[in-house]
């Protein structure tokens, strides 16, 4: 696979956002992988908490995962999946569990493509 190109890029993480991550410690290259991981590793499991407060109609639960990946990737400039995960936190706090799980299938979807324009970053 070939590298992103701007325009793709653009769509899922801002490059803004990863100069400016960059930035934080320029001497260490390793920083932003660092970064890059721990957001890989950190959204499947809030996967699994929204599985989780889906299947047992958890409000605070899913509130509070969507919350924790709005606030993750706005980290990259992912805007799109953030706003994902912003009305899927609202679905949460209104209790909203037919819609948030209509929502749902989005929200991977995005997460899919952010993932894959920062696994290239690495």
């Amino acid at each position: 696979m070939g590298l992103l190109t701007p325009n793709a890029m653009n769509a899922t993480v801002d490059p803004d956002a990863i100069a400016a991550l960059r930035d934080l410690n320029p001497e260490d290259p390793a920083f932003l992988r660092e970064l890059i991981d721990v957001f890989l590793e950190d959204v499947p499991q809030r996967f699994a908490e929204l599985d989780k407060a889906l299947a047992a109609q958890d409000a605070p639960l899913l509130q509070r995962a969507a919350h924790t990946i709005k606030g993750s990737c706005s980290n990259f400039g992912a805007t799109s999946l953030a706003q994902v995960a912003l009305e899927m936190e609202k679905q949460g706090k209104a209790a909203a569990f037919a819609e948030a799980a209509a929502t749902y299938p989005s929200l991977k979807a995005e997460f899919a493509q952010v993932a894959e324009a920062l696994k290239q970053l690495r």
